[in-house]
């Protein structure tokens, strides 16, 4: 997604930005502790993604397009219905998850445990300063 390419290449880092900064925005409508994981997840993910030749970039794209729809969907419907539990993302069908390779199966297995795991609210530490 370099624009090394030419016009094309040029192009494609246009929409990409274009893609990143939407997701981001978007994420502003999460919960925090989601929002602090999912940003950090799509910082990563585009950057590892900067040199990436043009098929899979015009694929990492895609899949992003698609994940931005579909979050704007569910935070539409969060608005529009106040008093549900809000959900946000999809079950990953057996079949999409034989397309990953390993590496990608392994970042999803790390993006899982951190999302699961507990979230402590306050940090003390004990050489704290005030003691009881």
């Amino acid at each position: 997604m370099s624009c090394a390419g030419g016009p094309r290449a040029a192009a494609a880092a246009v929409a990409a930005r274009s893609l990143y900064r939407r997701v981001l925005r978007l994420h502003r409508a999460l919960p925090p502790a989601l929002r602090a994981l999912g940003d950090r997840y799509v910082q990563e993910e585009f950057r590892r993604h900067r040199a990436a030749g043009p098929a899979e970039a015009q694929r990492f794209l895609r899949e992003w397009e698609n994940y931005a729809a579909l979050l704007q969907q569910q935070i539409h419907e969060d608005r529009q219905n106040p008093r549900e539990k809000a959900v946000f993302g999809v079950q990953l069908t057996e079949e999409k998850l034989n397309d990953f390779r390993d590496e990608q199966i392994e970042q999803l297995k790390e993006l899982m445990d951190e999302a699961t795991k507990p979230h402590k609210q306050f940090s003390i530490s004990k050489d704290s300063k005030y003691k009881s």
